[in-house]
């Protein structure tokens, strides 16, 4: 008889102590996702295998059931299977025709001390949101986020817009995140939108930035939102991570297209709920944040890659187009401005007279489409002219 043992967050390690002191192993199913693994295991070692990891897996894949119902067919009796109970319902399901029995481990509880209780669901007050904004800050906030971007001025008055709506029915709770999902060339100005809103909320810390062209493996999930108790250096994901570590009501989703369809699907949730929950089930609230979706896709792909219902849950869908020159003009004064700036806080005061008006005239702003190629050659300019 296959039988399906669960247990809590709050059992495990009790548990792992017991069964390892009677002389089981412990493993991850992730770590034994073929034939030849699962034949390789010692059959007079008795293992403890958790399945939790795979059961997000095969229910964002139905495909792969039938695979991991033969697989489950190779392991020999020595074997002992486990889950964490938050996917007990799904496990049941989804793996109907594997196990015969399911019951739950006997162990008790760990004791928590008080330096290590869960974080709670919310930040602390010192997470600045734009729905925390009264009138004058709003009108700062979007008078600085109007100078650090350049160009693209139909998006920004869409943006204000869209601010001004979200604040209202964010009270009235009926719109948890503002999402935007900015699409065009590599160097146009899309990751630049985040940076902008970022300096514009006043934010101290490091903007919360995941960079989706990681999390195209079929463990992407895992990697994004943590492992399940169980799996070998199981923690709560770089997402979680990541927003901790910020100041302010604002996550940057780089490249978003490349992700696996599990972490599309994942996503889909964060929108309508307005909540990360990571996969030992800890909550956090990010209604009142905005979310900044950015992709090198064309607005046909748009259409093919991104599922009809999260194209939904997107409130902007833009095409970022290549700045003007003249943007691109106002973008160099600005930016040489700044480099001369860090340079007389941080290294020196004295530089060249006239500094600025040399650097910014040797730069021929029409030969570069990329403002990443442009930026450079900034850099590459200012410091020829410092060695001068």
């Amino acid at each position: 008889m296959n039988r399906l043992f669960f247990y809590t967050k709050q059992q495990f390690f009790n548990f792992k102590s017991a069964q390892m002191a009677a002389g089981f192993e412990f493993l991850s199913m992730s770590k034994l996702l073929s034939s030849q693994k699962i034949e390789s295991l010692d059959e007079h070692q008795k293992c403890c295998v958790d399945i939790s990891s795979v059961v997000g897996f095969v229910k964002a894949n139905d495909s792969q059931l039938l695979n991991f119902e033969q697989l489950f067919g190779s392991f020999g009796g020595n074997i002992a299977f486990i889950c964490d109970k938050a996917y007990e319902k799904d496990a049941k399901y989804l793996f109907r025709y594997i196990f015969d029995d399911y019951s739950d481990v006997e162990a008790e509880s760990d004791e928590v001390p008080i330096e290590a209780e869960e974080k709670p669901s919310t930040k602390p007050n010192s997470v600045k949101k734009i729905t925390d904004l009264d009138d004058s800050e709003l009108e700062t906030f979007f008078e600085n986020f109007d100078a650090r971007l350049y160009g693209h001025e139909r998006f920004k008055e869409e943006f204000k817009e869209l601010v001004y709506s979200f604040r209202v029915f964010n009270k009235l709770g009926e719109h948890k995140i503002l999402s935007l999902f900015l699409m065009g060339d590599s160097g146009v100005g899309k990751t630049e939108v985040a940076r902008s809103i970022h300096k514009a909320l006043g934010s101290q810390a490091k903007l919360a930035k995941i960079n989706f062209g990681n999390y195209s493996s079929h463990d992407a999930l895992n990697s994004l939102i943590g492992s399940p108790l169980g799996y070998i250096g199981s923690d709560g994901g770089e997402l979680l991570k990541r927003v901790y570590e910020s100041d302010v009501g604002l996550i940057l989703i780089d490249e978003f297209e490349k992700a696996d369809n599990a972490v599309f699907n994942y996503f889909l949730d964060v929108l309508e709920n307005g909540k990360i929950v990571n996969s030992q089930a800890d909550e956090y609230d990010v209604s009142g944040y905005i979310i900044v979706f950015t992709s090198n896709i064309t607005k046909e792909n748009f259409q093919s890659k991104i599922s009809p219902e999260l194209r939904s849950r997107f409130d902007y869908k833009g095409m970022f187009n290549l700045l003007t020159d003249e943007d691109k003009k106002k973008f160099v004064h600005f930016r040489v401005n700044q480099i001369i700036s860090k340079y007389k806080e941080f290294v020196s005061t004295d530089v060249p007279d006239k500094l600025h008006d040399s650097v910014a005239g040797e730069i021929d702003v029409s030969k570069y489409k990329n403002m990443r190629d442009l930026n450079k050659k900034i850099k590459d300019t200012f410091v020829a002219h410092i060695k001068l």
